[in-house]
């Protein structure tokens, strides 16, 4: 399969790095609140205060508040989709390639634990063209890592990969539904034990 190269989208209508950094306060202020209160218990005036952003300076960068959930999510996607496009062009390994995309997606999981936890509880949230966007990139996402697998494992068919995928997904993102005891170390070695071993068994 060949590797599809794709846009950060979350930021890019930001022109200006002032811009770029207050969209970027935007998004973090979202994140945060609406993993504390859910979607609609957060307004925009919330979101802004937070953020240290004017009303009328919110809406230079967002229209309403689904525009910034759907940027957020588009952030959560993109940036696992550019990293396994990558590994996908510059590691001709298999065993590297998956083993890159297993450590980028454990970094990313415990990095953004909230943003996780806010669009597996929100995402029904969005206008159903962004919902079908997302799948789409989504599904990509899966196809990348599935080739990846199957390079490893030539005797998988293709719904065995997919699986085994689907499985680890679940079992990293985990991170965001439990408050972790260990350190993030510890953390990220356990979790990279179990995901090769989901992958490979």
């Amino acid at each position: 399969m060949e590797a599809a190269r794709f846009r950060v989208t979350s930021l890019a209508s930001a022109k200006t790095p002032r811009g770029r950094e207050r969209r970027q306060l935007l998004l973090s202020a979202t994140v945060d609140l609406v993993s504390e209160r859910g979607f609609h218990a957060v307004g925009i005036a919330d979101i802004g205060a937070a953020a240290g952003v004017t009303g009328s300076a919110i809406y230079r960068h967002f229209k309403d508040k689904t525009e910034l959930l759907v940027a957020l999510f588009d952030h959560v996607v993109d940036e696992l989709l550019v990293r396994a496009s990558d590994v996908s062009s510059e590691i001709a390994d298999p065993a590297d390639a998956l083993d890159a995309l297993v450590r980028h997606h454990i970094e990313f999981a415990i990095r953004q634990r909230a943003l996780i936890a806010v669009y597996s509880q929100e995402s029904h949230n969005l206008p159903e063209a962004d919902r079908s966007r997302l799948r789409r990139n989504q599904r990509t996402y899966v196809l990348l890592w599935s080739s990846a697998l199957r390079r490893l494992r030539p005797e998988l068919s293709d719904e065995q990969a997919h699986t085994r995928v689907q499985v680890t997904f679940g079992l990293l993102n985990s991170v965001s539904n439990f408050p972790n005891r260990l350190d993030e170390e510890a953390l990220a070695s356990l979790l990279h034990t179990m995901a090769t071993a989901a992958l490979e068994s």
